[in-house]
């Protein structure tokens, strides 16, 4: 076969030499690893991963030093209905102090504090982070959080008939992050196993079952270690490590099934290994590349997001699918040449027999006589199911992930509800934040009387805890002044939704006053609250950026404008029926018991714009392998009609196991316990689900039997656009082109 693009020369380049093609991908993938390791990863600050007015604000206050210490909390309460005397909890309080004494970086500890009822007592606890600001001081406080926990339980253990139990900010995020640390090990023992499984069952052979992800792992190391590098110029979340295990074993085993199935299908029916590993590259090897092209745009859409969590989670995604990529057009040509027909070694009897590469689905086979038969009804029955399924996502509600929507076995979090429940003034609250403009400091005097007004027009509202007169606390600089006015409920409460609403109306009118200043409402509720907002603007820039960007790079593969827009259309409906099925799921409380969740009314915040780039770049893959190998057949002369039944029949299978190992992988995450990875496990399984299924297999074949001629229509003010496409050269063997068909070529018995 001959052929001089560079994909193919790419491929016959590793086929021929082989060792020295898996010996750079394995030298580029442990030079990632470790020099990965080695550089270490810049974290986001917290700092930055907000948006709007409390982003400003949190930059001030972390960019100022304040003479106050970070603290954590220790509750005292009797296990039983009795009390507990002043006495008997002052005593707890002295093991308590007595116990810290052996922690280093221990600022104070307070005594022991009743609540209103008298029940329970509170000892806080003041860490000493010295001078230290933003996150050196965050990181000092998490160091300190183990040893302290430590010196905790032991006083509880010599009380057993009290609860004395520590909660605080750098507690519960430690337990919090071990929770998740914990659900990602879960995930990474299930899903590797899964998808062996489902590869196993898809090729019948232990090595051609292993290649695929074993690609995919290392494309998921040497994407970490490049994220680590890439961390000193994009600072990374800690999201981003998940999010790409979750994208790099799907794309990658992707990639491989389409490349390895075409390659076995080409030596089934004849062909050299050498020509066989070329027509895959012509033809597969350009389907990863179209559709990893297409999923990097999606995922460049995150950019445009103008978020700093959103922007480091690009790039890690970006990386994993670009080296999944470069991996399936490279070292996998140099792997099939070695393996040759090894690959279908050692075999699982019986369902090798089942698993012939040249064999058609027959189950596909029959949907598609009836889809074929009667595009116009199926088009319709099939837009009009999925369209009823996105209907209620006219009704999303979104909502911020909370420490009440985290799962209650983590201890930690349940202590956190008797804290707030026995002391509400130390529960939530919004923290205002006053700057200087200028180069003088703060006015004290003014802006300490500007306060006290504040927080009796505010307290006068009913909608605050706060006590008598609060004190603001001044930076070292006298530059940056902090107070916060506490709220007796939950920050998923619409009460704080109001209470934020007018103290943003009564801070212009208080603090700001006074000259030279600048004021700021920040704190969870205002966090998540500027946060959705300034996503709801940006979305309609990332929906247009994604589509137009999707849409030029189908135009220019295909060369057809039918076939651009069909893609475009489709993609959308599926992605609406994602919604309305995470809003059926997750909005009500019928699921609750079945996948282990307590429901907050809403879906996560970001989930909507963070799910559309998603399943969009995802969802390519389908349909760039599907129109590609329906391509084929129109080249070979087949008309549209008799051409889409080639492809989708001789591709069904593939698509199949592909799907069944991201609806696999997808669903492990829909497992785990954090509500943030059960709704983002559903929404991406149930996609690509419908995607794989009646998007592809009923959606597509219909719109382009009915189209006809018509996908294939380029406007002549079109006709410059280069020629990047799918047609095999003239001298490929015509078997490369379009599969032998088998069964009727018309007709059909309907939907």
């Amino acid at each position: 076969m001959r052929n001089s693009g560079p994909i193919v020369g790419v491929a016959r380049w590793s086929a021929r030499h082989r060792w020295a093609a898996v010996g750079g991908w394995l030298l580029f993938v442990t030079l990632a690893v470790v020099i990965g390791g080695a550089a270490g990863t810049r974290s986001l600050d917290t700092a930055d991963t907000g948006a709007g007015e409390s982003r400003l604000a949190e930059k001030a206050v972390a960019g100022a030093y304040f003479n106050d210490k970070p603290t954590e909390s220790v509750l005292i309460q009797p296990r039983g209905a009795g009390g507990l005397s002043a006495a008997q909890a002052a005593a707890v309080g002295g093991e308590l102090r007595q116990g810290y004494g052996t922690v280093g970086g221990i600022g104070s500890v307070a005594d022991a504090v009743p609540s209103r009822d008298g029940h329970s007592w509170l000892v806080v606890v003041a860490l000493d982070t010295g001078t230290r600001t933003g996150a050196d001081r965050t990181t000092f406080a998490k160091s300190l959080v183990t040893p302290l926990l430590d010196a905790t339980a032991r006083v509880a253990a010599r009380h057993p008939d009290l609860r004395v139990e520590q909660v605080g900010a750098a507690s519960l995020n430690k337990a919090i992050g071990t929770q998740i640390a914990a659900d990602l090990r879960r995930a990474e023992l299930t899903s590797v196993p899964l998808t062996l499984l489902i590869l196993l069952l898809a090729f019948g052979a232990l090595l051609a079952a292993g290649v695929p992800v074993l690609l995919a792992l290392t494309a998921v190391a040497s994407a970490l270690g490049l994220s680590s590098l890439a961390s000193h110029l994009v600072p990374m979340d800690d999201s981003v490590s998940s999010v790409v295990l979750l994208i790099g074993m799907a794309v990658g085993v992707d990639y491989s099934l389409f490349y390895i199935r075409r390659e076995r299908e080409e030596r089934a029916r004849g062909h050299s290994s050498r020509d066989s590993i070329e027509i895959a590259a012509a033809t597969s090897g350009r389907a990863v590349l179209v559709s990893g092209v297409t999923v990097l745009i999606s995922m460049a859409g995150l950019f445009v997001a103008g978020n700093a969590v959103f922007s480091s989670v690009a790039v890690g995604t970006m990386l994993v699918v670009a080296v999944a990529m470069l991996g399936s057009v490279t070292v996998l040509p140099a792997l099939l040449a070695l393996l040759g027909d090894r690959i279908d070694r050692p075999r699982i009897p019986l369902l090798h027999r089942l698993r012939r590469p040249d064999r058609e689905s027959r189950a596909w086979g029959l949907v598609l006589r009836g889809v074929l038969g009667r595009p116009g009804l199926c088009l319709a029955l099939a837009a009009a199911a999925l369209l009823a399924l996105a209907v209620p996502a006219l009704g999303m509600r979104l909502r911020p992930v909370t420490a009440q929507d985290l799962p209650r076995s983590v201890p930690i979090l349940r202590t956190y509800d008797r804290l707030n429940a026995a002391f509400p003034d130390r529960g939530e609250a919004h923290t205002v934040v006053v700057t200087a403009t200028g180069a003088t400091p703060l006015p004290g005097a003014r802006v300490t009387a500007a306060i006290g007004d504040l927080a009796r027009q505010a307290g006068a509202s009913g909608l605050f805890a706060t006590a008598g007169r609060p004190v603001p606390r001044f930076s070292s600089d006298r530059r940056v002044a902090v107070v916060d006015l506490p709220i007796p409920y939950a920050a998923s409460d619409p009460r704080a939704g109001r209470s934020l609403d007018l103290l943003r109306q009564l801070v212009p009118a208080t603090l700001g006053q006074v000259p030279g200043t600048w004021t700021g409402v920040t704190g969870r509720v205002a966090g998540t609250r500027d946060f959705a907002d300034h996503l709801a603007a940006r979305l309609p820039w990332v929906f247009c950026f994604v589509l137009g960007l999707s849409f030029l790079v189908m135009l220019l593969t295909f060369r057809a404008l039918g076939v651009a827009l069909t893609a475009i259309a489709l993609n959308l409906l599926s992605v609406a029926a994602a919604y309305g099925l995470l809003v059926l799921v997750f909005q009500g409380h019928w699921a609750e018991r079945p996948l282990g969740f307590h429901s907050n009314g809403g879906l996560v915040s970001w989930l909507p714009l963070f799910l559309f780039v998603i399943l969009f770049g995802l969802s390519m893959d389908y349909h760039v392998f599907l129109v590609s190998r329906i391509r084929e057949g129109v080249a070979a002369g087949l008309s549209t009609r008799d051409a889409v039944r080639a492809g989708v029949t001789r591709s069904a299978s593939t698509v199949t196991s592909a799907a069944l190992v991201m609806v696999a992988v997808f669903a492990v995450f829909a497992m785990l316990s954090l509500l943030t990875f059960k709704q983002l496990g559903v929404g991406l399984a149930t996609a690509i689900l419908i995607d794989a299924t009646v998007v592809r297999v009923v959606l597509l074949p219909a719109s382009m039997a009915l189209l006809g001629r018509y996908n294939w229509y380029l406007p002549s003010w079109l006709r410059w656009l280069p020629r990047v496409g799918y047609d095999l050269p003239a001298a490929a063997p015509a078997a490369a082109r379009v599969p032998v068909l088998s069964g009727p070529r018309g007709g059909g018995t309907g939907c």
